[in-house]
């Protein structure tokens, strides 16, 4: 282990390592420090249950990585490396309790038929949409993919009122501050195609009627209706392990188990960190800590030299967490309403808006939802080398859930600690999977749950099981993501850089805030 580097990153997340590859692209020696055993953060894969069933941890789709700013620029180094990507076309479906189902794919007409059978003017709606959506695109994305700069994201309004006017730009605004529910209430009439589409929004932290939400399902509708869905080929970790690669090609290096105990800061500005076993390795241009806002503060002793800017990280908000379970299977679910959902990467189960608004509520009051959002994931439909043949893997988030348990929705589970709540919650999960899917839970060959405490525990970043590392309200969006004046990452202390999904643009797997940060550090 070298002992001082140019660039240290703390954790391992996709958007340090991305950061970690731009940079040592760029001539700098970067060293990257994880406390768990294993890199990726939310993005690894792993044989939880049985040797040869390969499980994603956390993070599944990794359809924004392909589609990213950074994968443009290295993605045919990382395939070299041996990123492989497998896709799906039938990209996502939901069920419902009336025996109904609607889903999303790529085919010609296929999407559109299915919403057809509910309204003709919903059809019509999509039509729309879809036409319009490259041009929408192109606006949006720039919105999203670049720095959260007074100056940058001026230009990208006065870019849109130049080439689309002044009715258009103003609905594009209306859509990002609209709720879930208001824009698809006004868009579609049916129910079921409503709520397939809000369900999106629950993946971010975005109840149907949460201002700011609509945006997610909008773009995951269209976006996997004109570019279908991208996994891992083999796991997510694909994209880890080629991101490791190429780091260590230049000169990096990525150091699991080494738990970062402080940052090391001497005339305001940050020279290193200090190891748990008090080894302390410097840093020369800069430390990147891929923390969520709270264990930077730990990071810091508690102190940044800025009260206002310790007061705003201390008071940083989370979403409810999220339980997973990881299943080996003999057969997939039969689901009852159409042999077709067997095709599908992921089925949710999120039968209404209200259920959806009546889940996140109860988990935000601490208590376990009675039924809670599903998604179920299917990702041997697509990559088949997950499991041994014939078999296959489930990998099913519960969502929403309170990381610290006040009761129980449904009067039924008495105990408040996760470890022994997580194998009983998880039946919950499972009898509604086999309410849609009769005969399903006698193809489990065995399980691994995982609770939200679980999932802190791997990774402190995901606080109370919140897998999207805080709020994405629009109070904490944005300009204000993690806080105003310092969505780019820009800390109170000169060369301590804040990146993660705790900072703008937020969650997923598309690397944005990390590689940006990159590049305002080492250059384009």
């Amino acid at each position: 282990m070298q002992s001082d580097y140019d660039a240290v990153i703390i954790g391992t997340g996709i958007n340090s390592l991305a950061c970690a590859v731009h940079l040592g692209a760029k001539g700098w020696r970067v060293g990257v420090f994880e406390q768990a055993q294993t890199a990726g953060g939310a993005v690894k894969t792993m044989e939880l249950t049985e040797p040869g069933f390969r499980h994603d941890w956390a993070a599944m789709n990794l359809s924004l990585f392909a589609g990213s700013g950074f994968f443009k620029a290295y993605g045919e180094d990382l395939a070299a490396r041996g990123l492989e990507f497998a896709p799906a076309s039938h990209c996502f479906a939901s069920v419902f309790d009336d025996g109904k189902w609607f889903g999303v794919s790529t085919g010609p007409g296929e999407t559109r038929a299915r919403i057809a059978a509910f309204s003709e003017a919903d059809a019509e709606a999509w039509d729309k949409l879809c036409e319009e959506f490259p041009g929408t695109a192109e606006h949006v994305f720039a919105l999203l993919g670049n720095p959260m700069q007074m100056h940058t994201q001026g230009k990208v309004l006065l870019k849109a009122l130049y080439r689309k006017g002044f009715a258009w730009t103003a609905g594009m605004v209306r859509l990002l501050l609209s709720s879930p529910r208001k824009f698809l209430s006004e868009t579609f009439e049916s129910e079921h195609v409503r709520a397939t589409l809000a369900a999106w929004g629950m993946h971010l932290d975005f109840a149907p009627d949460m201002a700011g939400g609509a945006v997610f399902p909008y773009l995951e509708a269209m976006a996997n209706q004109h570019f279908g869905m991208v996994i891992g080929k083999g796991g997510a970790d694909t994209v880890t392990r080629a991101l490791v690669s190429q780091i260590e090609a230049s000169g990096g290096e990525v150091h699991c188990g080494q738990r970062v105990a402080k940052v090391v800061c001497r005339d305001g500005k940050a020279n290193g960190i200090v190891l748990d076993d008090g080894t302390e390795i410097k840093a020369g241009r800069a430390v990147i800590a891929n923390v969520a806002p709270e264990g930077l503060m730990g990071l810091l002793e508690g102190k940044s030299g800025d009260g206002a800017f310790d007061s705003k990280m201390h008071k940083f908000e989370h979403a409810p967490g999220t339980m997973m379970i990881h299943l080996a299977l003999d057969a997939l679910p039969d689901w009852s309403a159409s042999e077709d959902l067997k095709k599908f990467a992921y089925v949710h189960i999120a039968p209404s808006l209200d259920q959806m608004a009546r889940t996140y509520q109860q988990a935000k009051a601490g208590l376990l939802p009675d039924e809670p959002v599903l998604v179920v994931g299917q990702p041997t439909v697509v990559d088949p080398s997950r499991a041994p043949d014939g078999k296959h893997v489930l990998w099913v988030q519960v969502r929403m859930v309170p990381g610290e348990i006040a009761g129980d929705s449904a009067g039924e589970i008495a105990d408040r600690d996760w470890a022994v709540v997580k194998e009983l919650y998880a039946e919950r999960a499972l009898n509604i999977i086999e309410r849609h899917a009769p005969g399903f839970k006698s193809s489990i060959r065995s399980r691994a749950v995982v609770s939200p405490l679980d999932l802190q525990a791997d990774n402190p970043n995901l606080v109370g099981g919140d897998q999207v590392a805080g709020s994405h309200h629009l109070s904490q969006n944005f300009l204000f993501r993690p806080a105003l004046g310092h969505a780019t990452g820009k800390t109170p202390v000169d060369r301590l850089h804040l990146t993660g999904a705790s900072v703008w643009p937020g969650a997923g797997t598309g690397a944005g805030s990390g590689y940006m940060l990159a590049q305002k550090l080492g250059g384009k």
